[in-house]
């Protein structure tokens, strides 16, 4: 908390300037020449919040990150910008006018929400974190739409505000203690850190759940994109999110206005959105010439069938989400590969098959497999100029290889 509030000062915002741009590798040498004129606590930190900016512009950009603050849990915990935004304007969409963001950690969900003309309560129990938001906002000219506040969630009265926001805290031990949290704790599963019970976020999802439903317009509560689709509450809208291809986060939504229990998966850049329709599993069908591997959010949201019928394809395997058909149909929701080949898993088949090819660009996708990319590779040691993509899969059942490359005009 002290380093922080040194690094606000003039002195330390006059030493962040300075460090802005070091590199790395000559860290010891700034930090050296510096000490002589300022105290080494102040140096230090200065660096240390120079590495967290370094690392905070894949999240938020240069330009934001070159002025905000942030603590290692924020940079590692605080939603990218772009996903931010595209909440936030879901909110403003909605007609919400002001949200209480509960957990909110360095600012960053309040930030878009404030962009996008919202007025926030930011509220956090962490000082560091309370500290780190309330620079922020000043920092990026939002102050006097963001009020940030140090409280224990679970106290905090909600009811002048048109929606609520809550990011629990989803990771153990001393993460969870420093990161975003309320008093309210539970037992559950902690793996790599990662927490994997709702009930063991902090506050739990059942807190969360019912701080949702007192929103007088509307709530999103942000969970791990993991989260079994059992607890997920029967009157709220499901939605995965991914950037870039990656899955980002899971929201559940209430008082959008859609029907109880709807999912949909939701795409960026874009937005591009699909919205479950309630359809059985895919049939299971021999491969055919296009293999569509939908995206991670469309996955994880229970959507392949969605992809299916718009391609007009089957699935490979009952129990693996790479759907098979026999035209190029694309579709902004699964990336489209041509197959050319189809074998038996066989290592040294695939290995003379791509030396015949003079293949030395190996992309290695797997599901279904216990082989991993970089063991695949090291045994095959693709030689040459040409590119291919080889599938580890199963085929109704059997370990399979599919290979081939991108198909030509196909979306995602």
């Amino acid at each position: 908390m002290d380093s922080l509030l040194a690094l606000l000062a003039p002195e330390g915002r006059a030493l962040l300037d300075e460090v802005r741009d070091t590199d790395p590798a000559r860290e010891l040498a700034v930090a050296t020449r510096l000490r002589r004129t300022h105290p080494a606590e102040l140096v230090s930190a200065a660096l240390g919040q120079a590495r967290l900016r370094q690392r905070a512009v894949a999240k938020f950009g240069a330009e934001d990150a070159r002025r905000m603050f942030f603590t290692p849990n924020g940079v590692e915990q605080s939603t990218r910008a772009s996903v931010a935004a595209y909440r936030a304007e879901r909110f403003r969409a909605l007609g919400v006018r002001s949200v209480a963001d509960l957990c909110c950690g360095i600012g960053g969900d309040a930030i878009a929400l404030a962009r996008a003309g919202v007025r926030v309560l930011a509220v956090d129990r962490d000082p560091v974190a309370v500290a780190a938001a309330r620079a922020n906002a000043d920092a990026l000219g939002l102050g006097e739409l963001i009020e940030v506040r140090e409280a224990d969630v679970t106290g905090v009265d909600t009811e002048a505000y048109d929606a609520v926001f809550v990011d629990p805290a989803r990771r153990g031990g001393r993460a969870a203690g420093a990161a975003r949290s309320a008093s309210v704790r539970g037992g559950g599963r902690v793996t790599g850190g990662r927490i994997f019970d709702p009930e063991a976020y902090s506050p739990p999802l059942s807190w969360a759940v019912r701080a949702a439903r007192t929103a007088s317009r509307a709530a999103a509560l942000k969970v791990a994109p993991g989260i079994p689709h059992e607890a997920v509450p029967e009157d709220a809208e499901a939605e995965w999110v991914s950037d870039g291809g990656d899955v980002k986060e899971a929201v559940l939504w209430f008082g959008t206005g859609t029907a109880p229990g709807a999912v949909r998966a939701t795409l960026l850049p874009g937005p591009r959105t699909l919205r479950g329709t309630g359809l059985p599993d895919p049939r299971v069908r021999t491969p055919g010439r296009y293999l569509y591997e939908p995206d991670g959010a469309v996955i994880r949201a229970h959507l392949v069938a969605e992809v299916a019928e718009q391609v007009g394809g089957g699935l490979l395997d009952a129990t693996i989400a790479y759907v098979t058909g026999d035209a190029l149909l694309p579709t902004p929701y699964a990336t489209a590969y041509e197959i050319t080949d189809r074998m038996p898993f066989n290592v040294k088949k695939l290995k003379a098959l791509l030396r015949e090819r003079g293949v030395g660009t190996l992309t290695v996708k797997k599901r279904g497999s216990a082989v991993e990319p970089e063991e695949l590779r090291r045994k095959v040691r693709p030689q040459g100029p040409n590119a291919a993509t080889v599938f580890l899969t199963r085929v109704a059942g059997a370990p399979t290889m599919l290979i081939g490359h991108p198909a030509g005009g196909s979306a995602g």
